[in-house]
C-alpha cells in the first residue's frame, strides 16, 4: 500500500480528488492534538521511569469502554505473538462474570472519568491487593477521586483527544509499553506524510467513499480473513460509526468473518441489494498449519502440500476475482509483516480517512452528541 509492510489495492472508482486534497492540506496544518498523537514527537503524559515498576506484572486488566479499550484490544490481538503477558478486558457489563482473588495490575480508563460502566466494573473487580493505574482527564471526576482514595497512579488523558482517536496517545501506548512493545514504532505519521503513495491512496480512498455515499452505497463491509485483526475492525467500527453517524448521514460498518461467511452472507453480498462497498483484509502468515497429505483423498489432490494460509489466500483471491467480474466495488489490504509499524500505519490511515470523510460531509468528526442522550436517561432511571 504505502510501505513495504502492506500491499494496497484501492477502489477502481476514479473521481476528481481536488477537494479532498484541499481538506487534507488544511488538516495537516491544523494545531490538532489527534494528529499530534500520531507523530513520533508526541509527548506522553506518563513517565517511563515510573512505569517500569509495573512491568513485572504478568496479569493485566483493562477496565474501560469503547475507545478506552478497543485500541488496546486491537494491539493485543494483532501482535499477540510478541506479547508474553495476559490481558483481560472489562469492556461491557456482564452479570455472570466471576471475580477472582489473584493479584492484578488494573488499568482503569475513561476520558471523562464518569463513564457508568467503567465505574461499576471498577467497583466490582478491583481488589485490595491490586495495583491500579487510572487514565483520565485532569479534572474533578469520579475516577480521579477514586484513584486518590486508593492512592493509585494517575495518568492524565489528553483533554483534546476523544476515546476512539486515542489509540496512539497514552490510552493505547501505555498498555503497549506494559506489553513489551515499542510505542515509537507505532507512530508512523512523520514518514507517512512524506510518502506520495500513502497520500495518493488516502485521497483517492476518501474521494471514492464520498462517491459511494452520494450513490446510496452506505454499508462499508469488512471482509476479514485475519482472525487476529478482528479487534482492529471492532475499533474501526466505532471510529467510523461514532464519527460519521450524524445529521442523517454516515456509513454502517459491517464486519464479516471470512472464509466462514462464504457459507452465510456472501450470497447476499454477491447477488443481493447493491448498497455495499467492501474492504478485503488479509495477513500473510510466516507459520501456518500444513495439510496432512496421507489423509487427503484423490478427489481433493489439489490440497496436497498446501498450508492453511495458502487455502485461505486462494479463497480471498477467488472472491476478489468474482467481485471484479460482478463490478462490486472493493479495496484490498494485504499485510506482509505483522509488527508495530504495520499496525501504526493502519491506525494512521483509518484515522485520517475518517476525519477527511467527516469534513467532506460537513460533519464534526470529533463529537458524539446522540449517545449522551442515553447516558442522561440512564442516570434519570437509576436516580
Amino acid at each position: 500500500m504505502n510501505s513495504k509492510n502492506i500491499l494496497f489495492k484501492n477502489f477502481k472508482v476514479i473521481k476528481k480528488t481536488s477537494n479532498t486534497k484541499k481538506l487534507l492540506n488544511r488538516l495537516l496544518k491544523e494545531d490538532n492534538e489527534i494528529i499530534h498523537s500520531l507523530d513520533r514527537n508526541y509527548s506522553d503524559s506518563y513517565s517511563k521511569k515510573r512505569l517500569s515498576k509495573y512491568k513485572n506484572y504478568k496479569n493485566i486488566r483493562i477496565i474501560g469502554m469503547g475507545g478506552s479499550s478497543l485500541g488496546t484490544r486491537a494491539i493485543y490481538s494483532f501482535l499477540n505473538h510478541k506479547i508474553k503477558k495476559k490481558l483481560t478486558f472489562f469492556d461491557n457489563l456482564q452479570a455472570n462474570r466471576k471475580r477472582d482473588n489473584k493479584k492484578h495490575l488494573n488499568l482503569i480508563v475513561s476520558k471523562s472519568g464518569n463513564t457508568l460502566e467503567t465505574i461499576v466494573n471498577s467497583n466490582i473487580y478491583i481488589n485490595k491487593i491490586d495495583k491500579n493505574i487510572f487514565i483520565t482527564e485532569n479534572k474533578k471526576n469520579y475516577l480521579n477521586m477514586l484513584a486518590n482514595k486508593l492512592k493509585s497512579e494517575i495518568v492524565h488523558h489528553n483533554n483534546y483527544i476523544g476515546g476512539r482517536y486515542s489509540v496512539l496517545s497514552e490510552v493505547g501506548m501505555l498498555p503497549a509499553d506494559l506489553m513489551g512493545l515499542k510505542p515509537n514504532h507505532f507512530r508512523q505519521f512523520n514518514s507517512l506524510i512524506k510518502n506520495k503513495n500513502f497520500l495518493n491512496n488516502l485521497i483517492q480512498n476518501v474521494t471514492a467513499s464520498i462517491y459511494f455515499l452520494k450513490n446510496k452505497k452506505i454499508n462499508s463491509v469488512i471482509l476479514n480473513y485475519d482472525e487476529k485483526a478482528q479487534n482492529l475492525f471492532n475499533w474501526y467500527q466505532q471510529l467510523i460509526a461514532e464519527s460519521l453517524g450524524k445529521k442523517g448521514k454516515g456509513l454502517l460498518p459491517v464486519i464479516s468473518v471470512l472464509p466462514k461467511d462464504n457459507h452465510s452472507v456472501m450470497q447476499l453480498y454477491l447477488d443481493g441489494f447493491k448498497n455495499n462497498f467492501f474492504t478485503f483484509f488479509y495477513t500473510h502468515e510466516r507459520k501456518s498449519l500444513k495439510i496432512n497429505n496421507n489423509k487427503i483423498l484423490l478427489s481433493q489432490k489439489s490440497l496436497k502440500d498446501r498450508s492453511l494460509s495458502e487455502v485461505i489466500y486462494a479463497q480471498k483471491k477467488a472472491t476478489e476475482n468474482v467481485f471484479s467480474k460482478k463490478k462490486i466495488p472493493f479495496r484490498s489490504f494485504e499485510v506482509l509483516n505483522r509488527d508495530e509499524k504495520t499496525l501504526g500505519e493502519l491506525f494512521c490511515f483509518f484515522i485520517l480517512e475518517t476525519i477527511l470523510i467527516g469534513k467532506s460531509l460537513n460533519l464534526n468528526p470529533y463529537d458524539q452528541p446522540a449517545v449522551e442522550l442515553i447516558k442522561v436517561e440512564t442516570k434519570r432511571i437509576l436516580t
